[in-house]
């Protein structure tokens, strides 16, 4: 561990545990509340995947992230008007979080069922 690192551990008053699922928050608000509302389109959806998982992965403590983009919603051989802005409903995206030995994986995924782009944690290991 690095000095900064440990200055950074003095600060939280909580679990390894906790802090890995409060790590994997901030990854699915970023995610969320940074790239909702970017135009896309057909031609630019797998940069735009690659990019957010990308700039997510550089992030402390981010083990993995994958983001998938719903197509549903873009017009095939559109013309130049032919964007959609990124909504919440639309990302579909996996954080792995690795920090000390805890391990979290949290997802964003659209829940028909909540009607609502819900984020959450689907798992939770101690490694070692």
């Amino acid at each position: 561990m690095t000095d900064r690192e440990d200055l950074a551990n003095s600060r939280f008053s909580c679990t390894e545990r906790d802090r890995a699922a409060f790590e994997a928050g901030i990854k699915m608000a970023t995610i969320y509340h940074q790239f909702v509302g970017t135009p896309v389109n057909l031609h630019t959806v797998e940069n735009l995947e690659y990019t957010i998982a990308r700039t997510i992965e550089v992030q402390p403590y981010v083990k993995s992230a994958k983001v998938a983009i719903d197509r549903k919603a873009f017009i095939n051989n559109g013309d130049t008007y032919s964007y959609v802005s990124l909504t919440g409903d639309m990302i579909d995206a996996v954080v792995v979080i690795a920090l000390g030995s805890t391990e979290v994986k949290a997802e964003i995924r659209y829940d028909e069922e909540l009607r609502y782009p819900l984020m959450f944690i689907s798992e939770i290991n101690q490694l070692g």
